[in-house]
């Protein structure tokens, strides 16, 4: 397919046509052979204490519950994709301390607050409930949040013109998507947030449409009221949620997250 930078395209003889609906196929195809039964063997063979593996497509977050295994199992791992010519992402591999003792244990040794790590859109944070048990908290990623808002800017400004209802349906799909997705438990402030630079985009559109445009924030917010839908939590518990609906085998899916390795391959 080749590359296409800044509307030049060059030849490629290597890899997946990036953004394509084949990608991600060929992806799971070759990294279940390359990664996931390599990665059985080498749990199997080397790991006394529990490691838990996500992956999705080409990214992947991998949890150790001794940190010994997961410094022992990083170096392997780069070996291994190397001999199938793919390479860990400089930038998105890093071998973090995250779970339930993370924080004591940095606060111990007189570091900050446990790192996070960005999977699937969301922000993972080490957190805790009102009755202070550990909780993994997600969030949206501020950058894709910020990307997905310029995108609706950018086609708001196409559609000025449009009735305000077409306007309003149109939004009403967006958020609704957005709500969908990002929906999980403690997310409620960034869906709000979302919403509201909606109605901040929509409402400087609809001023530039004409100079006599008086479109105050009361018209604003019930124009919002009628067409956008309300922040509402979309999703369960991921327990809940993978536990009671959707049963599964893996020996360790109810287990806490631990000490995590993040990457993608590329």
């Amino acid at each position: 397919m080749g590359v296409l930078e800044n509307g030049v395209r060059t030849p490629a003889m290597m890899g997946t046509p990036q953004g394509a609906v084949i990608s991600p196929l060929l992806a799971n195809v070759y990294l279940h052979y390359v990664l996931d039964l390599w990665v059985q063997e080498w749990r199997t063979r080397h790991a006394r204490g529990e490691v838990i593996v996500v992956r999705y497509a080409d990214d992947t977050v991998m949890g150790f519950e001794r940190r010994t295994e997961a410094v022992r199992f990083l170096p392997d791992l780069e070996k291994r994709m190397a001999e199938y010519a793919l390479a860990l992402h400089p930038d998105k591999t890093r071998l973090i301390e995250f779970g339930r003792f993370a924080a004591a244990k940095r606060k111990a040794h007189g570091l900050g607050k446990p790192e996070t790590f960005d999977f699937l859109g969301f922000t993972h944070i080490c957190g805790r409930t009102r009755t202070g048990r550990f909780q993994v908290r997600r969030r949206s990623r501020r950058d894709r949040m910020r990307a997905k808002l310029q995108a609706i800017k950018e086609e708001l400004r196409r559609r000025m013109h449009a009735p305000v209802a077409e306007q309003g349906k149109w939004l009403a799909s967006v958020v609704r998507g957005y709500f969908q997705y990002h929906g999980v438990p403690n997310n409620g402030a960034a869906l709000a947030a979302f919403r509201h630079h909606v109605i901040d985009l929509w409402r400087g559109v609809l001023r530039r449409r004409s100079d006599k445009d008086q479109s105050t924030w009361d018209r604003i917010n019930h124009l919002a009221a009628w067409w956008l839908p309300r922040t509402r939590i979309c999703h369960p518990w991921p327990k809940q949620r993978f536990v009671v609906t959707h049963p599964r085998w893996e020996p360790y899916a109810g287990k806490p997250h631990v000490r995590l390795c993040a990457g993608g391959a590329q």
